[in-house]
């Protein structure tokens, strides 16, 4: 759970094309935090909690997937406000 942000992190052992979305429970697009070609590394992506027009999300559940590559994991968040 967290209020009012969050950070995500992720490693990349090579380059690669990485998209990082938030998506609420019917799938819908929430927010783009990324979307470029990134060197191997070490990244983090805070998320405060708003979408794609600067406004304030719902108290809910909601899940990031991390593109890098062939690589994709989704995982799942709570916001609590």
């Amino acid at each position: 759970p967290f209020n009012p942000e969050t950070t995500i992190g992720y490693s990349l052992a090579e380059g690669a094309p990485v998209e990082l979305r938030i998506y609420n429970l019917t799938g819908q697009v929430v927010r783009t935090l990324g979307s470029e070609r990134q060197a191997a590394g070490r990244y983090s992506v805070r998320w405060g909690g708003k979408d794609e027009r600067g406004l304030s999300v719902a108290s809910g559940i909601y899940f990031y997937r991390l593109t890098a590559g062939s690589f994709m994991e989704t995982r799942q968040m709570m916001l609590i406000k």
